[in-house]
Protein backbone atom coordinates (compact mmCIF):
# COMPACT_ATOMS: atom_id res chain seq x y z
CA UNK A 1 0.00 0.00 0.00
CA UNK A 2 1.46 3.51 -1.05
CA UNK A 3 2.59 5.24 2.20
CA UNK A 4 1.37 8.97 3.26
CA UNK A 5 3.56 12.08 3.01
CA UNK A 6 4.61 11.22 6.58
CA UNK A 7 5.59 7.64 6.25
CA UNK A 8 2.10 6.17 7.34
CA UNK A 9 -0.41 4.65 5.66
CA UNK A 10 -3.15 7.11 4.54
CA UNK A 11 -6.48 6.57 6.19
CA UNK A 12 -9.00 4.41 5.10
CA UNK A 13 -11.89 5.75 4.45
CA UNK A 14 -15.13 4.04 5.40
CA UNK A 15 -16.97 1.63 4.04
CA UNK A 16 -20.81 3.39 4.20
CA UNK A 17 -19.27 7.11 3.10
CA UNK A 18 -20.31 6.52 -0.26
CA UNK A 19 -23.80 6.54 -0.16
CA UNK A 20 -24.58 8.19 3.56
CA UNK A 21 -25.94 11.88 3.15
CA UNK A 22 -25.66 12.00 7.21
CA UNK A 23 -24.37 15.34 8.01
CA UNK A 24 -22.07 13.40 10.76
CA UNK A 25 -20.69 11.34 8.24
CA UNK A 26 -17.16 12.99 8.39
CA UNK A 27 -17.11 12.17 11.87
CA UNK A 28 -16.76 8.30 10.62
CA UNK A 29 -13.12 9.22 9.81
CA UNK A 30 -10.99 9.25 13.32
CA UNK A 31 -8.85 11.93 12.33
CA UNK A 32 -11.62 14.10 11.91
CA UNK A 33 -12.73 13.16 15.71
CA UNK A 34 -9.72 14.57 17.03
CA UNK A 35 -9.85 17.72 14.95
CA UNK A 36 -13.13 18.39 15.90
CA UNK A 37 -12.11 18.01 19.26
CA UNK A 38 -9.26 20.20 18.97
CA UNK A 39 -10.82 22.76 17.24
CA UNK A 40 -13.98 23.02 19.96
CA UNK A 41 -11.05 23.42 22.67
CA UNK A 42 -9.48 25.96 20.86
CA UNK A 43 -12.38 27.71 19.81
CA UNK A 44 -13.34 27.64 23.35
CA UNK A 45 -10.19 29.54 23.86
CA UNK A 46 -9.94 31.98 21.31
CA UNK A 47 -13.62 33.28 22.74
CA UNK A 48 -12.80 33.34 26.20
CA UNK A 49 -9.90 35.88 25.04
CA UNK A 50 -11.89 37.67 22.62
CA UNK A 51 -14.54 38.18 25.28
CA UNK A 52 -11.81 39.83 27.79
CA UNK A 53 -9.88 41.40 24.85
CA UNK A 54 -12.39 44.73 24.48
CA UNK A 55 -12.48 45.41 27.93
CA UNK A 56 -8.57 44.92 28.68
CA UNK A 57 -7.92 47.52 25.92
CA UNK A 58 -10.54 49.85 27.44
CA UNK A 59 -8.95 49.71 30.65
CA UNK A 60 -5.50 50.20 29.19
CA UNK A 61 -6.40 52.94 27.36
CA UNK A 62 -9.56 54.19 28.54
CA UNK A 63 -10.68 54.61 24.82
CA UNK A 64 -13.11 53.09 22.48
CA UNK A 65 -11.12 54.38 19.71
CA UNK A 66 -8.49 52.37 20.39
CA UNK A 67 -10.04 49.71 21.43
CA UNK A 68 -11.53 50.08 17.05
CA UNK A 69 -7.80 50.38 16.43
CA UNK A 70 -6.84 47.19 17.43
CA UNK A 71 -9.11 45.38 15.64
CA UNK A 72 -8.25 47.31 12.04
CA UNK A 73 -4.62 46.66 13.19
CA UNK A 74 -5.25 42.83 13.94
CA UNK A 75 -7.51 42.98 10.42
CA UNK A 76 -4.78 44.46 8.48
CA UNK A 77 -2.55 41.54 7.67
CA UNK A 78 -5.65 39.49 5.58
CA UNK A 79 -5.99 42.78 3.37
CA UNK A 80 -2.14 43.44 2.89
CA UNK A 81 -0.29 39.93 3.00
CA UNK A 82 -2.96 37.27 2.74
CA UNK A 83 -1.75 36.43 -0.62
CA UNK A 84 1.72 35.28 0.73
CA UNK A 85 0.31 33.93 3.57
CA UNK A 86 -1.76 31.14 0.86
CA UNK A 87 1.54 30.88 -1.17
CA UNK A 88 3.29 29.68 1.80
CA UNK A 89 0.19 26.94 2.83
CA UNK A 90 0.50 25.67 -1.14
CA UNK A 91 4.84 25.63 -1.10
CA UNK A 92 5.06 23.94 2.79
CA UNK A 93 3.94 20.71 4.22
CA UNK A 94 0.50 21.62 5.34
CA UNK A 95 0.72 19.59 8.66
CA UNK A 96 4.20 21.60 9.57
CA UNK A 97 2.77 24.79 8.70
CA UNK A 98 -0.64 24.28 10.32
CA UNK A 99 1.55 23.40 13.66
CA UNK A 100 3.85 25.81 13.60
CA UNK A 101 1.32 28.58 13.03
CA UNK A 102 -0.55 27.38 15.87
CA UNK A 103 2.25 26.97 18.41
CA UNK A 104 3.16 30.28 17.44
CA UNK A 105 -0.19 31.70 18.25
CA UNK A 106 0.07 29.76 21.34
CA UNK A 107 3.42 31.79 22.13
CA UNK A 108 1.37 35.17 21.38
CA UNK A 109 -1.08 34.39 24.04
CA UNK A 110 1.40 33.40 26.59
CA UNK A 111 3.55 36.57 26.26
CA UNK A 112 0.11 38.51 26.21
CA UNK A 113 -0.58 36.83 29.73
CA UNK A 114 2.50 37.15 31.35
CA UNK A 115 2.32 41.02 30.56
CA UNK A 116 -0.88 41.43 31.60
CA UNK A 117 0.26 39.60 35.04
CA UNK A 118 3.13 41.71 35.28
CA UNK A 119 0.70 44.94 34.67
CA UNK A 120 3.66 45.45 32.01
CA UNK A 121 0.93 46.02 28.97
CA UNK A 122 0.76 49.15 26.98
CA UNK A 123 -1.01 50.57 23.97
CA UNK A 124 2.16 50.17 21.72
CA UNK A 125 3.12 46.51 22.50
CA UNK A 126 -1.26 45.37 22.77
CA UNK A 127 -1.11 46.66 18.69
CA UNK A 128 2.43 45.01 17.81
CA UNK A 129 1.31 41.70 19.42
CA UNK A 130 -2.14 42.40 17.73
CA UNK A 131 -0.52 42.66 14.29
CA UNK A 132 1.62 39.63 15.15
CA UNK A 133 -1.55 38.05 15.60
CA UNK A 134 -3.22 38.71 12.47
CA UNK A 135 -0.39 38.23 10.39
CA UNK A 136 0.09 34.35 11.91
CA UNK A 137 -3.54 34.01 10.80
CA UNK A 138 -3.16 34.90 7.20
CA UNK A 139 -1.04 31.31 7.45
CA UNK A 140 -2.80 29.60 10.10
CA UNK A 141 -6.29 30.53 8.52
CA UNK A 142 -6.05 28.67 5.28
CA UNK A 143 -3.67 25.94 6.48
CA UNK A 144 -6.25 24.70 9.00
CA UNK A 145 -9.27 24.74 6.94
CA UNK A 146 -7.55 23.27 3.83
CA UNK A 147 -5.68 20.31 7.09
CA UNK A 148 -9.24 19.42 8.15
CA UNK A 149 -10.69 19.12 4.14
CA UNK A 150 -7.47 16.85 3.89
CA UNK A 151 -9.18 14.51 6.67
CA UNK A 152 -11.91 13.50 5.01
CA UNK A 153 -13.17 12.44 0.69
CA UNK A 154 -14.35 15.30 -1.39
CA UNK A 155 -17.76 14.33 -0.90
CA UNK A 156 -17.45 14.71 2.47
CA UNK A 157 -16.33 18.29 2.55
CA UNK A 158 -19.34 19.57 3.21
CA UNK A 159 -20.20 17.42 5.94
CA UNK A 160 -16.66 18.18 7.64
CA UNK A 161 -17.42 22.23 7.19
CA UNK A 162 -20.75 21.79 8.74
CA UNK A 163 -19.30 20.12 11.75
CA UNK A 164 -16.63 23.18 11.79
CA UNK A 165 -19.60 25.18 11.94
CA UNK A 166 -21.24 23.80 14.58
CA UNK A 167 -18.10 22.87 16.67
CA UNK A 168 -17.79 26.99 16.13
CA UNK A 169 -20.85 28.18 17.71
CA UNK A 170 -20.76 25.40 20.73
CA UNK A 171 -17.00 26.46 21.27
CA UNK A 172 -18.15 30.42 21.26
CA UNK A 173 -20.95 29.89 23.81
CA UNK A 174 -18.48 27.32 25.83
CA UNK A 175 -15.70 30.06 25.95
CA UNK A 176 -18.18 33.09 26.90
CA UNK A 177 -19.74 31.34 29.59
CA UNK A 178 -15.81 30.62 31.15
CA UNK A 179 -14.75 33.40 30.32
CA UNK A 180 -16.97 35.47 33.47
CA UNK A 181 -15.77 33.05 35.33
CA UNK A 182 -11.93 32.56 34.88
CA UNK A 183 -11.56 36.65 34.79
CA UNK A 184 -14.05 36.58 38.33
CA UNK A 185 -12.01 33.60 40.14
CA UNK A 186 -8.35 33.91 38.68
CA UNK A 187 -7.92 36.95 36.67
CA UNK A 188 -7.72 38.71 33.28
CA UNK A 189 -4.52 36.94 32.26
CA UNK A 190 -5.94 33.35 32.76
CA UNK A 191 -8.26 33.82 29.58
CA UNK A 192 -5.13 34.33 27.46
CA UNK A 193 -3.56 31.40 29.48
CA UNK A 194 -5.94 29.09 28.48
CA UNK A 195 -6.09 30.28 24.93
CA UNK A 196 -2.18 29.66 25.12
CA UNK A 197 -2.69 26.08 26.24
CA UNK A 198 -5.62 25.44 23.66
CA UNK A 199 -3.52 26.52 20.61
CA UNK A 200 -0.87 24.18 22.03
CA UNK A 201 -3.18 21.20 22.25
CA UNK A 202 -4.27 21.84 18.52
CA UNK A 203 -0.31 21.92 18.08
CA UNK A 204 -0.10 18.57 19.77
CA UNK A 205 -2.61 16.95 17.97
CA UNK A 206 -1.54 17.61 14.16
CA UNK A 207 1.32 15.23 13.88
CA UNK A 208 -0.96 12.25 14.73
CA UNK A 209 -4.08 13.10 11.97
CA UNK A 210 -4.05 11.01 9.33
CA UNK A 211 -5.41 12.64 5.75
CA UNK A 212 -7.38 10.76 3.20
CA UNK A 213 -5.65 10.38 -0.33
CA UNK A 214 -8.19 10.71 -3.02
CA UNK A 215 -8.70 8.63 -6.29
CA UNK A 216 -10.51 8.98 -9.45
CA UNK A 217 -14.07 7.30 -9.29
CA UNK A 218 -14.06 7.61 -5.57
CA UNK A 219 -12.53 4.58 -4.24
CA UNK A 220 -11.18 4.65 -0.58
CA UNK A 221 -7.56 3.38 -1.59
CA UNK A 222 -4.78 5.67 -2.03
CA UNK A 223 -4.05 6.92 -5.55
CA UNK A 224 -0.27 5.09 -6.98
CA UNK A 225 1.59 7.10 -8.24
CA UNK A 226 4.96 6.12 -10.43
CA UNK A 227 8.29 7.94 -9.15
CA UNK A 228 8.66 9.76 -13.07
CA UNK A 229 5.05 10.87 -12.86
CA UNK A 230 5.44 12.16 -9.00
CA UNK A 231 8.30 13.59 -9.97
CA UNK A 232 7.11 15.76 -13.02
CA UNK A 233 4.03 16.42 -11.02
CA UNK A 234 6.19 17.72 -8.50
CA UNK A 235 8.20 19.76 -10.96
CA UNK A 236 5.25 21.33 -12.78
CA UNK A 237 3.50 22.08 -9.51
CA UNK A 238 6.80 23.88 -8.03
CA UNK A 239 6.86 26.30 -11.20
CA UNK A 240 3.26 27.28 -10.21
CA UNK A 241 4.24 28.47 -6.94
CA UNK A 242 4.26 32.17 -7.57
CA UNK A 243 1.97 34.25 -5.43
CA UNK A 244 0.30 36.03 -8.23
CA UNK A 245 -0.88 32.59 -9.93
CA UNK A 246 -3.72 32.55 -7.15
CA UNK A 247 -5.05 35.58 -7.72
CA UNK A 248 -4.82 35.03 -11.16
CA UNK A 249 -6.47 32.04 -11.24
CA UNK A 250 -9.11 33.21 -9.11
CA UNK A 251 -9.77 35.89 -11.76
CA UNK A 252 -9.72 33.36 -14.40
CA UNK A 253 -12.39 31.46 -12.92
CA UNK A 254 -15.96 32.47 -13.32
CA UNK A 255 -17.46 30.44 -10.50
CA UNK A 256 -15.50 31.92 -7.84
CA UNK A 257 -15.74 35.49 -8.88
CA UNK A 258 -19.60 34.63 -8.90
CA UNK A 259 -19.19 33.41 -5.36
CA UNK A 260 -17.20 36.35 -4.29
CA UNK A 261 -19.57 38.85 -5.79
CA UNK A 262 -22.87 36.89 -4.30
CA UNK A 263 -21.24 36.90 -1.03
CA UNK A 264 -19.74 40.38 -0.96
CA UNK A 265 -22.86 42.25 -1.69
CA UNK A 266 -24.76 39.85 0.81
CA UNK A 267 -22.37 40.62 3.32
CA UNK A 268 -22.65 44.21 2.40
CA UNK A 269 -26.28 44.75 2.50
CA UNK A 270 -27.58 42.13 4.24
CA UNK A 271 -25.92 39.56 7.08
CA UNK A 272 -25.35 42.17 9.82
CA UNK A 273 -27.88 41.17 11.69
CA UNK A 274 -26.76 42.33 14.47
CA UNK A 275 -26.49 46.13 13.63
CA UNK A 276 -29.60 46.21 11.35
CA UNK A 277 -32.03 43.96 14.02
CA UNK A 278 -30.56 45.23 17.32
CA UNK A 279 -31.58 49.17 15.35
CA UNK A 280 -35.34 47.64 14.48
CA UNK A 281 -36.54 45.67 17.73
CA UNK A 282 -35.06 49.05 19.96
CA UNK A 283 -36.54 51.61 17.30
CA UNK A 284 -39.67 50.77 15.22
CA UNK A 285 -40.44 47.65 17.44
CA UNK A 286 -40.26 49.19 20.88
CA UNK A 287 -38.25 45.94 22.53
CA UNK A 288 -35.07 46.21 24.80
CA UNK A 289 -32.21 44.33 24.79
CA UNK A 290 -33.85 41.90 26.33
CA UNK A 291 -35.79 41.37 22.86
CA UNK A 292 -33.12 41.80 20.91
CA UNK A 293 -31.23 38.81 22.75
CA UNK A 294 -34.23 36.68 21.95
CA UNK A 295 -33.74 37.62 18.54
CA UNK A 296 -30.15 36.74 18.60
CA UNK A 297 -30.95 33.35 20.26
CA UNK A 298 -33.02 31.89 17.58
CA UNK A 299 -30.24 33.73 14.95
CA UNK A 300 -27.84 31.29 17.07
CA UNK A 301 -30.29 28.55 16.86
CA UNK A 302 -31.21 29.12 12.59
CA UNK A 303 -27.59 28.66 12.59
CA UNK A 304 -26.87 25.63 14.04
CA UNK A 305 -29.93 24.26 11.70
CA UNK A 306 -28.30 25.56 8.81
CA UNK A 307 -25.71 23.97 9.36
CA UNK A 308 -26.40 20.51 9.83
CA UNK A 309 -28.57 21.17 6.92
CA UNK A 310 -25.19 22.33 5.15
CA UNK A 311 -23.45 19.47 6.05
CA UNK A 312 -25.76 17.05 4.47
CA UNK A 313 -24.49 18.47 0.62
CA UNK A 314 -22.26 16.30 -1.23
CA UNK A 315 -21.50 18.77 -4.11
CA UNK A 316 -22.90 22.21 -4.01
CA UNK A 317 -22.90 24.52 -6.59
CA UNK A 318 -22.54 28.37 -6.90
CA UNK A 319 -25.59 28.60 -8.64
CA UNK A 320 -27.31 26.80 -5.25
CA UNK A 321 -25.21 29.49 -3.34
CA UNK A 322 -26.98 32.01 -5.12
CA UNK A 323 -30.56 30.70 -5.11
CA UNK A 324 -30.18 30.35 -1.32
CA UNK A 325 -28.22 34.02 -0.95
CA UNK A 326 -31.10 35.34 -2.82
CA UNK A 327 -33.99 33.40 -1.03
CA UNK A 328 -32.28 34.18 2.90
CA UNK A 329 -32.53 37.78 0.93
CA UNK A 330 -36.31 38.29 -0.16
CA UNK A 331 -37.27 37.02 3.56
CA UNK A 332 -34.79 40.20 4.97
CA UNK A 333 -36.92 42.78 3.25
CA UNK A 334 -39.91 40.55 4.61
CA UNK A 335 -38.75 40.98 7.87
CA UNK A 336 -38.41 44.88 7.01
CA UNK A 337 -41.90 45.11 7.22
CA UNK A 338 -42.29 43.07 10.26
CA UNK A 339 -45.46 44.55 12.58
CA UNK A 340 -44.25 42.98 16.12
CA UNK A 341 -41.33 40.69 17.57
CA UNK A 342 -43.25 37.57 17.06
CA UNK A 343 -43.41 37.76 13.43
CA UNK A 344 -39.79 38.98 12.95
CA UNK A 345 -39.02 35.97 15.23
CA UNK A 346 -40.79 33.99 12.89
CA UNK A 347 -38.76 35.30 9.54
CA UNK A 348 -35.36 34.89 11.72
CA UNK A 349 -35.06 31.69 11.93
CA UNK A 350 -35.87 30.85 8.23
CA UNK A 351 -33.00 33.26 7.31
CA UNK A 352 -30.40 32.04 10.08
CA UNK A 353 -31.11 28.87 8.36
CA UNK A 354 -30.85 29.88 4.99
CA UNK A 355 -27.86 31.79 5.38
CA UNK A 356 -25.92 28.95 6.93
CA UNK A 357 -26.48 26.24 4.29
CA UNK A 358 -25.87 28.88 1.56
CA UNK A 359 -22.34 29.31 4.00
CA UNK A 360 -21.60 25.69 4.15
CA UNK A 361 -22.02 25.61 0.37
CA UNK A 362 -19.92 28.73 -1.09
CA UNK A 363 -17.34 27.55 1.62
CA UNK A 364 -16.93 23.60 -0.40
CA UNK A 365 -17.30 25.46 -3.20
CA UNK A 366 -14.18 27.59 -2.51
CA UNK A 367 -12.17 25.52 -0.73
CA UNK A 368 -12.37 22.19 -3.28
CA UNK A 369 -12.99 23.72 -6.98
CA UNK A 370 -8.69 24.46 -7.01
CA UNK A 371 -6.58 22.40 -7.90
CA UNK A 372 -5.08 20.83 -4.40
CA UNK A 373 -1.35 23.03 -5.25
CA UNK A 374 -3.67 26.39 -5.66
CA UNK A 375 -5.93 26.04 -2.95
CA UNK A 376 -3.59 28.37 -0.15
CA UNK A 377 -3.37 30.67 -2.50
CA UNK A 378 -7.05 30.82 -3.57
CA UNK A 379 -7.64 31.45 -0.32
CA UNK A 380 -5.48 34.23 -0.06
CA UNK A 381 -7.39 36.02 -2.49
CA UNK A 382 -10.38 35.36 -0.67
CA UNK A 383 -9.23 36.48 2.58
CA UNK A 384 -8.20 39.44 1.29
CA UNK A 385 -11.31 40.41 -0.55
CA UNK A 386 -13.45 39.19 2.44
CA UNK A 387 -11.13 41.65 4.73
CA UNK A 388 -12.94 44.37 2.06
CA UNK A 389 -16.21 43.92 2.63
CA UNK A 390 -15.80 43.33 6.26
CA UNK A 391 -13.95 46.17 7.03
CA UNK A 392 -16.75 48.24 4.94
CA UNK A 393 -19.98 46.68 4.57
CA UNK A 394 -20.84 48.19 8.39
CA UNK A 395 -19.91 51.93 8.07
CA UNK A 396 -21.88 51.36 4.48
CA UNK A 397 -24.98 49.43 5.97
CA UNK A 398 -25.17 51.77 8.74
CA UNK A 399 -24.97 54.87 6.10
CA UNK A 400 -27.94 53.04 4.37
CA UNK A 401 -30.09 52.93 7.83
CA UNK A 402 -29.19 56.69 8.82
CA UNK A 403 -30.61 57.76 5.19
CA UNK A 404 -33.77 54.98 4.98
CA UNK A 405 -34.14 54.09 8.84
CA UNK A 406 -34.12 49.91 9.90
CA UNK A 407 -36.65 48.78 7.86
CA UNK A 408 -35.52 50.62 5.02
CA UNK A 409 -32.34 49.03 5.36
CA UNK A 410 -33.42 45.91 5.88
CA UNK A 411 -35.75 46.38 2.59
CA UNK A 412 -33.50 47.90 0.54
CA UNK A 413 -30.40 45.87 1.08
CA UNK A 414 -32.58 42.29 0.44
CA UNK A 415 -33.62 43.57 -2.77
CA UNK A 416 -30.52 44.72 -3.88
CA UNK A 417 -28.90 41.55 -2.96
CA UNK A 418 -32.01 39.43 -4.47
CA UNK A 419 -31.72 41.80 -7.86
CA UNK A 420 -28.44 41.88 -7.88
CA UNK A 421 -28.26 37.88 -7.80
CA UNK A 422 -31.15 37.71 -10.65
CA UNK A 423 -29.24 39.64 -12.99
CA UNK A 424 -26.18 37.92 -12.83
CA UNK A 425 -28.22 34.69 -13.48
CA UNK A 426 -29.88 36.34 -16.51
CA UNK A 427 -26.31 37.66 -17.95
CA UNK A 428 -24.56 34.23 -17.50
CA UNK A 429 -28.37 32.79 -19.18
CA UNK A 430 -27.93 35.42 -22.16
CA UNK A 431 -24.52 34.90 -22.38
CA UNK A 432 -24.64 31.10 -22.67
CA UNK A 433 -27.93 30.19 -24.21
CA UNK A 434 -26.73 31.61 -27.91
CA UNK A 435 -23.12 30.16 -27.56
CA UNK A 436 -24.86 26.50 -26.70
CA UNK A 437 -27.18 27.03 -29.66
CA UNK A 438 -24.54 27.86 -32.05
CA UNK A 439 -22.16 24.81 -30.69
CA UNK A 440 -24.87 22.51 -31.44
CA UNK A 441 -26.22 24.03 -35.19
CA UNK A 442 -22.31 23.04 -35.75
CA UNK A 443 -22.36 20.23 -34.22
CA UNK A 444 -25.10 18.68 -36.23
CA UNK A 445 -23.73 20.40 -39.83
CA UNK A 446 -20.50 18.64 -39.02
CA UNK A 447 -22.15 15.14 -38.25
CA UNK A 448 -24.37 15.52 -41.26
CA UNK A 449 -21.27 16.09 -43.18
CA UNK A 450 -19.13 13.56 -41.74
CA UNK A 451 -21.96 11.18 -42.17
CA UNK A 452 -22.28 11.75 -45.90
CA UNK A 453 -18.69 11.69 -46.25
CA UNK A 454 -18.58 8.32 -44.55
CA UNK A 455 -21.57 7.10 -46.85
CA UNK A 456 -19.72 7.94 -50.12
CA UNK A 457 -16.81 6.39 -49.39
CA UNK A 458 -17.42 3.14 -47.91
CA UNK A 459 -17.56 0.45 -50.96
CA UNK A 460 -20.55 -0.78 -52.62
CA UNK A 461 -22.65 1.77 -51.23
CA UNK A 462 -22.39 4.62 -53.63
CA UNK A 463 -22.62 2.43 -56.89
CA UNK A 464 -25.92 0.99 -55.25
CA UNK A 465 -27.01 4.87 -54.82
Amino acid sequence: MPSSPTGRPPAPAPASADASRSPWRSLTYPSMRWWSLANFLSNAGTWMQLTVQNLLVLQITGSAAATGLSISVQAAPALLVSLAGGAAVDRWPRKTTAAVSQALLGTVAFVTAVLVALDRLDLTVLMVLAAVTGLVATVDGPACALLGNDLVRKEDVPSAIGVGSLVHSAGRLAGTALAGVTVAFVGTAAAYTANGLSFLFVAGVIPFLRPVREVPGGAGSARAVVPAQRGAKQKAERSDMTVLEGLAFFARRPRLVALAGITGVSSVFGRNYGLTLAVLVTGPLAGGAGAFGTVSTVLAVGGILGAVLGARLRNPSVRLVGLLAAGGALLQAVAGFSPSLAVLLVLVLPMAVVESVSDTAGTTVLQTDPPAHLRGRVLGVWGSVSTVWGLGGPPLLGLLMELAGARGALVVGGLVIAGTIGAGFALRGRRTTPSVEHGVRDLGSEAAVVAAHGVANRPGLSAAA
